[in-house]
C-alpha cells in the first residue's frame, strides 16, 4: 500500500500560509523600475565590450558572457514576474515590459504566460502533465513501457540533452511555435509569430551595425549559456529527492506549491542573478509577489527557510533522480527504481 499523501495538518497549514502572504503582493513602482534598470544596462553594456573585445581577442570577450548570460536569466525572470502581474501594479505596465523583454529572451510572451500559468496550476498533479513542466514518468509507467521507449526517456533525461541541447532547441527553436496551444485559438499564434518579427527585426538591426560574424560571436554563447542555466533553474525547483507529486483525488494545489518546490539557497551573488527564484516554494504559493520581495518572506516566517531546502551541492546530485517512486513517495534514480524492480 502508498504510504499517506501527507499528514493531514499539512494542507490547511499550507492554505493559511497562502492567506498570510498576501500582504507581500504589492510592488514597489521605484523598486522594480531600478531593478530593471540595474539588470537591463549592465546587459547592453556587457555585449557592447564583448563586441569590442572580438576585435582584440576573442577569448577575452568570450569570458564575458557569462556575466552578460546571468543579466540576460534575470531579464528573463523579470519578463517572469511580469506574467504574474507581480512586478508592476498594473496589467498593461507588466504585459508590455513583459512583450519587449521576450525578444531578448526569445520567449513570446503571451504564449508563455498560458502555458507557466498551466504549469502552476497543475504542478505535482500526475494527472495533468506536459505543459511547462520537466517530463517526469513513476516507475510503474517507466518499466511498462517498451525497451525502445525507455531508451528515449534515458535520453531526454541526459544531463548533456537536458542542460545542453534541450535548452538550445527549446529557446532557438521550440519557442518560434506556439507548442502544445497550437489548436487553442489565435492569441498563442499572434504571441509568437509577433515576437519571432520583433526577433527577426532586431536582429537585422544589429547585424546591420555591427556584421553577421560578431553577432554570432557575441551572443550565441550569451543565449547558450543563458538557455541552460534557466532550463536548470527550472529542472531544479521541482526536480529534488523529496518533492510532491500526487493523482487528482489526493492532490492539493496549497501542498503541492509549497512541498513540491524547492527552496533552493543559493549564494548571495548567484541569488541576486536569479532574482530570488530559489525562494520557488513561496513563489508557487503566492506568485504575484515580487521577487524583490520574496528575502521579506524569509525574513518574517524563519520556518519556511528549511521547507524542500536544497544547497547548490546538493542540488547537482538532484541530477539523478528521474522517477517518481509512488511508494516511497520520493524521486529516485534508473538505478534504484530498477533494482527494486
Amino acid at each position: 500500500m502508498p504510504e499517506p499523501s501527507r499528514d493531514a495538518p499539512l494542507a490547511p497549514n499550507s492554505r493559511q500560509l497562502m492567506k498570510d502572504l498576501a500582504p507581500y503582493r504589492e510592488p514597489n513602482i521605484a523598486r522594480s523600475l531600478f531593478e530593471l534598470c540595474v539588470t537591463l544596462v549592465p546587459f547592453l553594456l556587457i555585449w557592447f565590450v564583448i563586441w569590442v573585445a572580438v576585435r582584440e581577442g576573442y577569448w577575452i570577450g568570450l569570458l564575458l558572457a557569462v556575466p552578460a548570460a546571468g543579466f540576460l536569466v534575470r531579464l528573463f525572470l523579470i519578463q517572469h514576474d511580469c506574467g504574474h502581474g507581480a512586478f508592476f501594479r498594473h496589467r498593461p505596465s507588466n504585459d508590455w515590459v513583459g512583450r519587449v523583454l521576450g525578444v531578448l529572451t526569445l520567449t513570446p510572451y503571451d504564449y508563455w504566460r498560458h502555458s507557466h500559468a498551466l504549469h502552476h496550476a497543475t504542478s505535482g498533479n500526475l494527472d495533468h502533465r506536459g505543459i511547462g513542466d520537466i517530463d517526469t514518468l513513476t516507475v510503474d509507467e517507466f518499466q511498462a513501457r517498451s525497451p525502445w521507449r525507455r531508451r528515449l526517456y534515458r535520453l531526454y533525461r541526459h544531463p548533456l540533452v537536458m542542460f545542453g541541447i534541450g535548452p538550445a532547441y527549446l529557446f532557438l527553436l521550440r519557442h518560434r511555435l506556439p507548442m502544445g496551444l497550437m489548436r487553442d485559438g489565435w492569441r498563442p499564434w499572434v504571441s509568437a509569430m509577433a515576437t519571432n518579427v520583433a526577433i527577426a527585426l532586431l536582429i537585422a538591426a544589429v547585424i546591420w551595425l555591427v556584421g553577421v560574424g560578431p553577432f554570432l560571436l557575441v551572443h550565441l554563447p550569451i543565449t547558450l549559456i543563458a538557455a541552460s542555466i534557466g532550463v536548470w533553474l527550472f529542472y531544479v525547483q521541482h526536480q529534488f529527492e523529496e518533492t510532491f507529486w500526487d493523482h487528482d483525488a489526493d492532490w492539493s494545489f496549497h501542498d503541492a506549491a509549497l512541498h513540491g518546490s524547492s527552496h533552493y539557497d543559493l549564494p548571495v551573488v548567484l541569488r541576486w542573478f536569479t532574482a530570488n527564484i530559489g525562494v520557488h516554494h513561496v513563489h508557487h504559493l503566492s506568485s504575484r509577489i515580487p521577487y524583490y520581495r520574496l528575502p521579506e518572506v524569509l525574513r518574517d516566517r524563519p520556518e519556511l527557510k528549511d521547507v524542500g531546502r536544497l544547497t547548490l551541492l546538493e542540488s547537482l546530485r538532484s541530477v539523478r533522480l528521474v522517477l517518481w517512486d509512488r511508494k516511497k513517495r520520493r524521486l529516485v534514480s534508473f538505478k534504484e527504481a530498477l533494482g527494486a524492480a
